[in-house]
């Protein structure tokens, strides 16, 4: 079985999210926006590593306030750097050398269904590089400084990039070894691409939510729910829909 080390950033400022809490640490129906993220990964027999990464300001409270979930869940903690990639590459001086696969996953994704981890896992173990997208369904606009619509962008072959992001160990190192230093990716695949390696893609949908703002974790909590709904299979009876 291919061994993953599994990597959630959650160093960002969340400034779209606002309030005094960053959004990894927002509650989602009373446990952190991390923590369910952090639950894709616990009990794949796959997942040999997890390691989070978080801001050096956020590094003892986290170390201290989540001391059990850290224990329990066997989390490496690491301190991240001022942006997301610096995060990373900081996590991936500590992997773990039994992994064959790196999956980077947004701390702030807690909606991901199994049987998407499954293939990207999957197709990443093919190819070297792998991540979750979702089609472009709407029409789309680009809009100049002014605010006025300056052309409608085709839609085929538009995917919006997702996470989890898996690579193979060493793809993933090269590339950012590689890195100039004046180029800031916004994600993985974008580093792994501009070396040269092609990134394939699995398709997902919009369930697979990323929380920027308040009124996201409103649309999570029910599509969480909505997904135990369905994993549990079917109803009981009347009784039981009445209660969703």
């Amino acid at each position: 079985m291919t061994k993953v080390a599994v990597i959630i950033p959650a160093a960002g400022a969340g400034k779209r999210f606002g309030g005094d809490v960053k959004k990894p640490f927002a509650q989602l129906d009373n446990r952190p926006v991390f923590i369910r993220a952090l639950e894709l990964f616990l009990n794949r027999p796959d997942v040999c590593q997890t390691i989070l990464t978080v801001a050096p300001e956020d590094y003892e409270v986290v170390k201290e306030k989540y001391a059990a979930n850290i224990m329990i869940m066997g989390l490496k903690l690491v301190q991240g750097g001022r942006e997301r990639y610096e995060s990373v590459q900081r996590a991936l001086e500590q992997v773990a050398d039994e992994a064959e696969l790196v999956c980077v996953h947004d701390a702030v994704r807690p909606c991901v269904l199994d049987a998407w981890i499954d293939k990207v896992f999957d197709e990443a173990g093919k190819t070297g590089a792998a991540i979750l997208a979702a089609p472009l369904t709407g029409t789309i606009k680009r809009v100049a400084g002014s605010g006025v619509i300056d052309a409608t962008v085709p839609r085929a072959g538009l995917y919006e990039a997702q996470t989890p992001q898996v690579f193979r160990k060493d793809v993933l190192r090269k590339a950012y070894a590689a890195r100039p230093a004046d180029f800031h990716p916004t994600d993985d695949a974008e580093i792994v691409e501009r070396s040269g390696h092609p990134v394939a893609i699995v398709e997902s949908d919009r369930r697979n939510l990323k929380i920027t703002t308040p009124g996201d974790l409103t649309l999570a909590a029910a599509l969480l729910r909505d997904m135990a709904r369905k994993a549990r299979g079917p109803s009981l009876g009347a009784f039981e829909e009445a209660q969703w």
